[in-house]
């Protein structure tokens, strides 16, 4: 009798901007976070936003034409006092549902307080708290650079924690 072999459940968070998008590609392996990957998307400045856009949408489908991920996860926008920024950081956050959902990628969001209290146990926690934690969780030799790739690590790895805990998962 042969043994089934569970494929390893792989997660890709983004952090989605316009001027850089953070990602982090984790496995999980035996109740184990593996770094797969992380780093970010850095459209050129002079380009126009549409450009940028398409740079982005671009780069997270070969993320995950590389990783075969089993679910993206975004973080979630919040309304700034800002509007034409709330638009464009909208706009860059499509670009990632759209390149996942032509891949047929579950997508799954959570807000920057949700994944910082499941790294680090507090919602208001800095970034550097964020690094460190994150450093620690994954046995990385030193806190993932930049900000915004331990902020797309933290995504991935407060999505890993929840749905670990139900059994239902809510996509967007």
């Amino acid at each position: 009798m042969k043994e089934s072999i569970q494929q390893a459940e792989v997660i890709l968070g983004i952090d989605p901007g316009t001027r850089v998008s953070g990602y982090g590609v984790i496995s999980i392996q035996k109740h184990r976070y593996i770094p797969l990957d992380y780093g970010c998307i850095r459209p050129p400045p002079r380009f126009k936003l549409s450009e940028r856009y398409l740079v982005i949408f671009e780069s997270v489908e070969e993320l995950i034409e590389k990783y075969q991920p089993t679910a993206l996860v975004v973080e979630m926008q919040f309304v700034q006092k800002n509007v034409q920024s709330a638009l464009k950081l909208g706009m860059a956050r499509g670009a990632v549902l759209i390149a996942a959902k032509r891949k047929g990628l579950p997508v799954f969001e959570y807000a920057p307080t949700v994944a910082k209290r499941a790294v680090v146990g507090n919602g208001r926690a800095s970034k550097f708290q964020v690094q460190g934690m994150v450093q620690q969780i994954l046995r990385l030799a030193s806190p993932p650079q930049p900000e915004d790739a331990a902020d797309a690590l933290a995504l991935a790895i407060c999505h890993a924690q929840v749905a670990s805990h139900i059994k239902v998962k809510c996509e967007v």
